[in-house]
Formats: structure tokens, sequence, C-alpha cells
């Protein structure tokens, strides 16, 4: 171990008491965030236009085979060198399905739709196109533009490969064709564990063992599973308490924390432990990565470590909390106590926790911004989250978009066609769920597991569907509807209800009018038919218990 590492270590240690005070007080206030006791709230207009967006991103085909190149509304922009790839996009872009879905559980195949062409892209050449094509040392090592040096240490600059260059190839690893079975590359086969994962919950579909054909180096073509992934992964953290690296050899908090939350959101939904190991690296972290000043405030925290170098590179003064932030979307499901200790840390750091500093005046960085909006929402910590979104709203841009203005996004200043998929990502999550939302897909993943009736056959995106909830105690299926395309407005609908005890005995009603507009269609099955537009739909029904006795409905 290098000094600066165990010189962290003991100063951490020497504040654990301290930060399970302050963690301890913030979780008091906050744990009414966790365990959702009322149903959800319906998707509102920007969640729509948000999902309107990605499911024009998912569904329109582009080739991302070496032969085609991605669109250009697919984000390889933001956050360069380390994360101007397309797949960045691509797992950001899931992350607000399951969000989602809290509010429509009984309407899933458009998130399944979407998260089945995220799953295409993902494992296509374009998908690892860093993998495969930044072979072996970076001819260009000594030619990097300035904005790039703050990534690298100073003594190294010149002679050391920035974030991003994955240098596969080099030694002691060698060429590794496969990028998901290589020695590195986790910031691959941990996202794409997470979004497997994402599409499991969203879908309610057994796939783990399926077939999964992945692109590598020289397109040549790779069979995996996501149960095979898992398994991989939880086996790296068992023989690597370090944590496994992305680039040859970087070692990166934000990225572990994501390949274990694919690990947390698989056992969550198989009932596994594959998860076990990753609080070890938790400690790790403690005690390695990260180092309190004397004051108690945050001195380091790593961006990234290099076992080959020995180094581990923290950005300095205040910077150093923008180490934090990308890290707090994953870890903090799986350690909420410590997650929440260093999200105070970092905002005391930046000043942004502190009302009288106006946040214009300390120019915050747009992507860490919105994750500690998205933070202060998720714990409910209303006074942050309100004086941030106040600092979004007016710097932000937000605002519809589209022919019908009925896509929505944030431009954050940026002069470009289509709003950026990584720097939108968090702030929708905060748009798109209720307080607690986050943490409920991998510690209660049962809350919106498919039971009770479910909708099918919607014809998205000329109608949307704002909230789709079962009441199983009321045996009532309460949906609310809209124009997901206002154009569509008026024109006529309809959609099945499936999985339907005794659909012969249901009772439907359309904005408190009684419908006849509807009949039976399998033994479980009823077609309801209406206009598209805003509609409150109620859909009564017996229960399993319920005898099958009266008449066809045949309007």
């Amino acid at each position: 171990m290098d000094r600066g590492l165990e010189r962290a270590g003991q100063v951490v240690d020497r504040s654990r008491s301290q930060r399970r005070t302050d963690a301890g007080a913030v979780m008091n206030t906050h744990a009414e965030t966790t365990t959702r006791q009322v149903p959800a709230p319906g998707l509102n207009d920007r969640a729509l236009g948000w999902l309107r967006f990605i499911w024009d991103k998912a569904t329109t085909p582009d080739d991302w085979s070496d032969q085609g190149e991605p669109l250009a509304w697919w984000d390889r922009y933001t956050a360069p060198p380390m994360c101007s790839f397309p797949r960045f996009d691509v797992h950001n872009t899931a992350y607000v399905l399951p969000v989602m879905l809290e509010a429509t559980p009984a309407w899933r195949e458009v998130y399944t739709r979407i998260a089945d062409e995220l799953v295409s892209r993902y494992t296509s050449f374009w998908g690892a196109v860093d993998w495969c094509t930044l072979i072996g040392p970076d001819p260009g090592v000594d030619r990097y533009p300035p904005a790039w040096m703050a990534f690298i240490p100073e003594e190294l600059r010149g002679r050391y490969a920035p974030p991003g260059w994955t240098g596969n190839g080099v030694e002691p690893w060698g060429l590794q064709p496969d990028p998901c079975g290589a020695d590195g590359n986790v910031f691959y086969r941990g996202w794409l564990n997470l979004v497997l994962g994402m599409r499991r919950y969203v879908s309610g579909k057994a796939d783990e063992h399926d077939p999964l054909v992945i692109t590598g180096y020289q397109s040549r073509q790779f069979m995996w599973s996501h149960a095979r992934i898992a398994e991989f992964i939880s086996a790296q953290f068992r023989t690597r308490p370090q944590g496994p690296h992305c680039e040859n050899t970087k070692i990166w908090p934000f990225c572990v924390s994501a390949t274990g939350l694919g690990l947390q959101l698989y056992d969550a939904l198989l009932g596994t432990d594959l998860h076990e190991p990753f609080p070890r690296w938790v400690d790790y972290l403690r005690t390695h990565y990260m180092s309190l000043n004397r004051d108690g405030e945050l001195g380091t925290f790593a961006l990234y470590y290099d076992p080959m170098e020995q180094r581990l590179h923290s950005l300095p003064g205040p910077s150093v909390a923008h180490g934090v932030f990308p890290c707090l979307l994953y870890l903090y499901p799986q350690d909420r106590e410590f997650s929440l200790w260093i999200y105070e840390l970092a905002m005391r750091r930046l000043g942004w926790s502190d009302p009288k500093l106006p946040l214009e005046r300390l120019r915050p960085d747009p992507n860490h911004l919105s994750t500690a909006l998205w933070m202060a929402h998720e714990v409910n910590d209303t006074t942050t989250e309100d004086r941030i979104r106040d600092f979004v709203e007016r710097n932000f841009q937000p605002r519809f978009f589209g022919e019908e203005n009925d896509r929505f996004g944030f431009w954050f200043g940026y002069d470009s066609t289509w709003p950026r998929g990584q720097v939108n990502t968090t702030l929708m999550l905060a748009e798109c769920g209720s307080p607690g939302a986050w943490w409920r897909i991998f510690n209660e993943p049962g809350l919106t597991r498919a039971s009770g009736p479910e909708l099918r056959g919607v014809d998205y995106p000329n109608i949307g569907i704002r909230r789709a909830q079962n009441d199983m105690t009321a045996s009532v299926l309460s949906i609310e509807t809209t124009a997901s395309t206002p154009a569509q407005r008026g024109k006529p609908t309809s959609f099945t209800i499936e999985q339907l005890p005794s659909p012969v005995e249901v009772s439907v009603t359309v904005d408190g009018q009684e419908w006849a507009h509807w009949q039976v269609v399998g033994d479980d099955a009823v077609r309801l038919d209406l206009d598209i537009g805003d509609h409150q739909i109620r859909v009564a029904f017996p229960n399993g218990d319920s005898p099958q006795n009266s008449p066809h409905n045949t309007t």
C-alpha cells in the first residue's frame, strides 16, 4: 500500500463515530422516504415528454455495427475524455424506466420495448467501441488538450494515458477481445449488468439465462447471459478487495459503485447473494480511497486509483467533492448511511448547502449539481431541493420541443439540436419519481412486481398513460390517459386489459360515468374502446375466487 492511501485510512477511521452521528441525523429526518405507503402519483408532463423523447431514440433504427454510426442524438459528447462514448447515454437512459414504472405498474410494455432496444445497442460494436479500438498505449500521450490535464496526476503528464483510453492490449493483460470477459473494462460489464437488471425489472420476464451475444474486438461474437455476467462480476469482487478496474489500469469508485448496484438489483430480483462481497469494497473505499482534513472536512476522494502506478488521483481543494457526486446515485441504495455522510461532506466542501452563498456565484458543475438535486429529492430534503431547483429552472434551460412541443429536456446552455442524454438523466429521475423511488427499486422491488390486471396493446405514442395502478384490496384498476401525440387527440383507440380473474364481471367507468364500450376478448381479458385524450378510467373486477356466471358484454 502506498503511503497516501495509508494516511487516508487513518484520518477516516478517526472520523467514523462522527460520521455515524451526522448521517444518523439525516437518516432519521428522511427515513419515511424509503417504503411507499400510498400509491405513486401519475407521471407529470415533463416525465411524459422525456419518455416520448427516449422512445424516439430507442425505437428509431440506426446502425451500431462497425459499418455504421449511432444517430447524433445519442450523447457521446459529454464529459470527455472518459464518458464521451454512446453507451454512457444508453445505460443512463435506462435509469428512468423503473422509476416511471412506480406510477404505472400495470403498464410495462413501453418500458420493456425501450429496455430491449437499449440492450441491443449496448451489446453492439459501438457499445464497446473504446475497448475495441483504443488498443495498446496511446500514441498521443504527450498531446492532450489542457482541459484534460486535471484528470492526470501532474507528475505523470506527458507519459500517462488519460481516463477514457482503455488500453486494451497493454501488459500484463495483453489483448483481450471479449469486452465482457476481460480482466478490466468493468465499466462495460458492470453497467451492462445494471441495464439487464432494469430490463428484467420492468418486463417481469425471467430471462437471466437467455443467450446474449456481445460484439468485441474485430467484431468477434461472444456468448453470455445475464446470470453469467453477474456471477463473473461477483467472483471478481471476491478476489479483488480494491475493486476491479476500468481502463488498464484505473479503478474508479464511480464505476465500481455502479457495478455493485447491478449485483444488488440482481439479488433483489432473483434471491441470490452475489452482492455479498460488495460491502467489503465499501469499507476499502472508506479506508483507502478518501480522507478528511484536520477540520473534519473532505480532504481527498479518489477519482481513480492506479494500482500499477500506486497512485490515487483526487482533485485539489473544494473540487475534491466532484469525486463524490458521480458515486452517490449508485452507492445510496447500497449503503444509505455512508452515502448520506459523503453527500453532506461534499455539499459543505463546495458551499452548496450554505443558503447564504448564491449558487450563481459558485458556478456549479451541471452534472454534479443535478446529482445534488436528485439526492435532496430522493431523501426529501425539501429545503435543499427547492434552493437547487430554483437555480436549475433559471439556468439549465428546461423546455418542451418537437413539432408539437410534446418532448421535454434540459439544454444546459449547449448549442445542440437535442437535449444531451447524460446530463439530463439525473435531473429526470427527480422529475419522474417521488422521494425514495430510486432506493425502492433496489431494496423493495416487489412493490412494482407484476400482479393483477395489466394493460396491453396501448397505441403508444399516440395515447399515453400517466398512471396505471391496481388496488388489489379494493379490486380496482385505476388508469389515467393522455394524448402523448397532441395531433391524435380525439381519434379512436383501444387497448386490452389482461390477467383479469373474471372478465365477464368487470365494470368500467370513464371520467366518472359508466362506460359501455368494452367487450370480453379472452378468458382473462377485455378490450376497452375510447378516444385519445385525458381520461380517468376505473376498472372494477372481482377477486380471483369470484364465479364466472355473468353474461358476456357484447358492446
